[in-house]
């Protein structure tokens, strides 16, 4: 006679059912961290305030500010560069904030 059980009939044994609950929770935390993350602002300056620059949190350009003193006809290189050190720098900051949230949702796999 054959026998029947084991846990398998019908479903997933329990140990992949919970880790697929875990999946979907973790996925659901993710989204959630990432619409958050979207939402917030990260500014960053150059030239000692000369330029600054805001972004959201997902690297969209929301403000950019130049200082009337910044604006030199004779060298708009100066005024390029610290554009683009002031841009680099508030997307470090979005990324920083990133791998705080995402980086802290790896640690909870297989837990």
């Amino acid at each position: 006679m054959a026998k029947h059980g084991g846990g398998y009939m019908g479903g997933m044994p329990g140990n992949m059912n919970n880790l697929m609950k875990q999946a979907q929770r973790m996925q659901r935390q993710m989204e959630e961290s990432k619409k958050k993350l979207e939402e917030k602002e990260f500014t960053a300056d150059a030239g000692g305030g000369a330029v600054k620059v805001t972004l959201t949190g997902d690297k969209k350009v929301k403000e950019l500010t130049i200082s009337p003193d910044a604006v030199d006809p004779e060298d708009v290189e100066m005024l390029q560069d610290m554009i683009v050190a002031a841009l680099k720098e508030a997307m470090k900051k979005v990324d920083d904030a990133g791998e705080q949230v995402y980086g802290g949702m790896a640690g909870g796999l297989g837990r």
